[in-house]
């Protein structure tokens, strides 16, 4: 297990440029899984490590807590693969998806931007030392003090929607950067956008003419297509619109320079997605533009496994059958870090991190895990299958919980909603940017 420090060191080289190592490190499949599979050794052995300090029978409150473990070397393999892909997209990783330190610390020494859509995130990202001009406040709808306080700081990108943010805009930042947001057919995502955010195309005129009459500056237009998106179609289709947006600007007398593709990307359809996105990009949009995105799970969703401990259990005997099922309570649950359950649409699937001996001969057992509050809404699991008989003190863990589950937990029913990290690196070149060592 390594810690970290705050040393950054900057990788300044041009975004597109694949370097050797990133080459060697990605000819193959077979290459990238050995990288994978050193990932996942090395995040069990330090799970494995830690709960063999804890006595549950006899520790202070507390030292039994669910505690995750973070692989920033699965997060520097998603940037390279993201540079393999998609080239001409600089990424501006989704702060509000996972707003951990050392993942910003890594993303930032990578060279990435950042989206940011509050105050506190522009805030975290200027504090480690990036600069202005890398962060996007990609918030259609914001706070006058926020967009103030975004003028102060020198943070110029800006999306809008909609008119009353132009007057907006005119009165605290006039001299903002700003990005007409589009309205985009997401209802292939998980978490759908377009409900709340986007101007229409039977709009986006109205809204670029009121901008060149208040003396502002449009430099681009953004879309989502929602978060988790499944249809590379989607893609192509807001790409296709947004070509259309920057004709109309062209024609009232804005010289767009920038598309910003959002978010909805995930690890398992990257390419799909990639291949569609790239190819929309090339037919509707020349060298010259400049492309960016707004990636969050996808860099962070992979990196992180939770532990949780089993701190009660409930037999229920089936009279039909006489077969034995158990309810188990975590130290967990979705008000903690699986509130990706309800706001995320995510399915967390137990597996058995250390587990008593019983007599049990490893059967396949039936459970349903919950987790430690009063309310019968927190629910992880309604049925799994599991190896043998667990029991309380026993401990569990999940995988792929780096993405919407740190930033919405809360500390309902008095619980923490602040849990350890032990971060731990795969990858040589994410050690070496972030100074860790064995």
């Amino acid at each position: 297990m390594v810690m970290a420090t705050s040393t950054i060191t900057t990788i300044t080289e041009d975004y597109a440029t694949i370097n050797s190592l990133d080459r060697e490190l990605f000819v193959g499949h077979s290459q990238v899984r050995d990288g994978l599979q050193d990932g996942k050794l090395l995040i069990h052995d330090t799970l494995k490590r830690r709960i063999e300090e804890i006595d549950t029978d006899g520790c202070r409150p507390g030292e039994e807590d669910a505690f995750f473990v973070a692989d920033m070397g699965e997060v520097y393999r998603q940037h390279l693969r993201w540079k393999l892909n998609l080239k001409r997209v600089k990424p501006h990783y989704a702060v509000k998806c996972n707003p951990d330190t050392e993942v910003l610390r890594l993303l930032a020494a990578l060279g990435t931007g950042f989206d940011c859509a509050s105050k506190a995130e522009i805030e975290q990202v200027l504090a480690l030392g990036v600069d202005p001009s890398r962060i996007i406040y990609a918030q259609p709808c914001k706070t006058k003090s926020y967009v103030r306080y975004a003028a102060a700081q020198g943070v110029k990108q800006m999306t809008f929607d909609n008119a009353d943010e132009l007057y907006k805009t005119k009165a605290h930042f006039p001299n903002a950067e700003l990005f007409l947001r589009i309205l985009t057919d997401d209802s292939s995502s998980l978490c759908r956008l377009s409900l709340k955010f986007g101007a229409s195309l039977d709009c986006t005129n109205d809204l670029l003419q009121l901008a060149k009459d208040l003396d502002l500056n449009v430099v681009g237009v953004s879309f989502h297509v929602g978060s988790g998106a499944s249809d590379p179609q989607s893609f192509a289709k807001a790409v296709q619109d947004s070509r259309h947006v920057f004709d109309q600007a062209a024609r009232i007398g804005f010289d767009l320079k920038t598309l910003d593709v959002g978010g909805g990307f995930s690890g398992d359809t990257f390419e799909s997605m990639a291949h569609v996105l790239s190819d929309a990009l090339d037919e509707h949009f020349p060298p010259g533009v400049r492309i960016i995105g707004e990636p969050g799970r996808y860099y962070v969703s992979s990196a992180f496994t939770l532990a949780c401990n089993i701190i009660a259990r409930r037999d229920i005997q089936d009279p039909a059958t006489r077969q034995t099922s158990y309810m188990l309570y975590l130290n967990d649950g979705v008000y903690g870090n699986f509130s990706s359950i309800i706001f995320d649409h995510q399915h967390p699937y137990p597996r058995i991190l250390s587990k008593q001996e019983h007599d049990d001969k490893g059967r396949s057992t039936e459970y349903s895990i919950w987790g430690p509050s009063c309310d019968g809404i927190d629910l992880i699991s309604a049925a799994c299958t599991l190896n043998g008989v667990l029991d309380v003190g026993d401990w569990l863990y999940f995988e792929e919980m780096g993405a919407y589950t740190r930033c919405s937990a809360t500390k309902f029913n008095g619980f923490t909603n602040s849990h350890d990290v032990l971060y731990v690196s795969s990858e040589p070149g994410a050690s070496a940017l972030l100074d860790y060592h064995p």
